[in-house]
């Protein structure tokens, strides 16, 4: 099943490292079978009270390969570079399988 990563850049301290970390992110996404499909944009809040900064979300086409992604030696420099650029929030989650036929 089909897993995402979303991340939520809270605070970003130093943009020249963050611009470095997302041209050579890109390319090791790809390689492990990655896509961005939210990078950024407007945001409408319709319930509760979070409120995504700057919300990054990537789809992987399985939790475990989503993992391998983060915990791969490839990511490791970029992950230190992106953590010493600002604070963040991320969650990994898997979509669920069908449940029956109806919505």
């Amino acid at each position: 099943m089909p897993a995402y990563c979303l991340f939520d850049n809270l605070k970003i301290d130093d943009y020249q490292k963050l611009e470095r970390y997302k041209r050579a992110t890109a390319p090791i996404v790809a390689k492990f079978g990655g896509r961005y499909v939210v990078l950024g944009g407007n945001v409408e809040l319709k319930e509760g009270d979070w409120r995504p900064t700057f919300p990054v979300m990537i789809e992987f086409p399985t939790l475990k390969r989503a993992n391998e992604w983060y915990d791969s030696e490839e990511y490791k420099p970029l992950k230190a570079l992106r953590m010493s650029a600002g604070t963040y929030n991320a969650v990994f989650f898997e979509e669920l399988p069908p449940q029956g036929t109806g919505a």
